[in-house]
């Protein structure tokens, strides 16, 4: 959904613990009363494993009368786009012809590959009445062989999902391995995303059995090695070494930690698309503006219009 003119995001005060290595302070973007804050891509680090996008959708409140959520279809290549609730519903379609209700808890993941086009919406059925709306959206970039795949789409709800549940400490492991833990979820490289809550005073050790880690604050309060880090703050951690995660302050926290395999080369990400060529985001471009890309079903009659830019 990077058609969201989210603010680029700023680096927080220097981390004064080893274990993590960059502070991210994701800049709010007010868009019609819905708060997006964008944590990646940065100037200094665009990526964290496969992520090479990350959005904190809300909270936000819509009070009905019509007050929605509507984003018009458009396109993306080169990448996966993963959304994850807390609060509400979203409903998506796609060029593919699949139309389906995402609510907290559950995973959709929809690839791209060489191209796929998607509406996300409030349901109907809330338009007329208050609801709220939180979560995170991220894009995964494709392996360069993987780049021209099919597009393809997949849903898998939040009791398919492999849970944690331990002293304090609960959580879904939503993408990947963690903890001898396997979310039934295909992605392309090795990927991890899952979604925890601490209690105060809880502690949890965030092995090191990914090459790049790092973690969102979505509410509350942590602390990691001794230092306290407060929400709406990406913490990217050290390589290597495993940390202990402790809830803090009067309600503990709610954290998502994320990453995986570092990707095989850079990438480029323009607008809604994401390759390892310049040249195919130019074809993107042009695909786009001649409408080649298609329709999306039971959505044929908007769309969002190529920036100008």
């Amino acid at each position: 959904m990077s058609f969201f003119p989210g603010k680029d995001p700023e680096f927080g005060d220097a981390a004064s613990c080893d274990a993590v290595s960059q502070i991210i302070v994701p800049r709010t973007s007010d868009i019609g009363g819905f708060e997006v804050r964008r944590a990646l891509p940065t100037i200094k680090r665009r990526l964290v494993g496969p992520f090479i996008f990350f959005d904190r959708m809300g909270p936000a409140r819509f009070g009905g009368h019509g007050e929605a959520l509507d984003v018009k279809p458009h396109p993306h290549i080169g990448l996966s786009t993963v959304t994850y609730l807390t609060e509400g519903e979203i409903g998506h379609r796609d060029t593919l012809g699949n139309h389906t209700v995402i609510r907290p808890g559950d995973v959709n993941l929809m690839t791209a590959g060489r191209g796929i086009v998607h509406s996300e919406r409030t349901p109907e059925d809330l338009r007329l009445r208050p609801h709220a709306l939180s979560g995170v959206q991220t894009w995964l970039a494709l392996p360069e062989s993987d780049e021209e795949t099919d597009p393809a789409f997949g849903h898998t709800e939040k009791n398919a999902l492999p849970t944690i549940s331990d002293n304090g400490v609960a959580g879904r492991v939503v993408l990947g391995n963690f903890c001898g833990l396997k979310a039934d979820v295909k992605t392309f490289t090795d990927t991890l995303f899952v979604d925890i809550a601490l209690r105060p005073g809880a502690r949890f050790q965030f092995p090191a059995e990914h090459e790049e880690r790092a973690i969102y604050v979505l509410e509350g309060e942590l602390t990691v090695a001794g230092d306290r880090f407060g929400q709406e703050q990406l913490l990217v951690l050290s390589p290597k070494d495993p940390i202990v995660i402790e809830g803090a302050g009067p309600t503990g926290c709610r954290i998502m930690l994320f990453g995986g395999a570092a990707l095989d080369k850079p990438r480029h990400i323009w607008w809604n698309f994401v390759s390892s060529s310049k040249e195919r985001i130019e074809e993107a471009k042009e695909d786009w503006r001649r409408g080649r890309f298609g329709v999306v079903p039971g959505d044929e009659e908007e769309f969002v219009p190529l920036p100008e830019r």
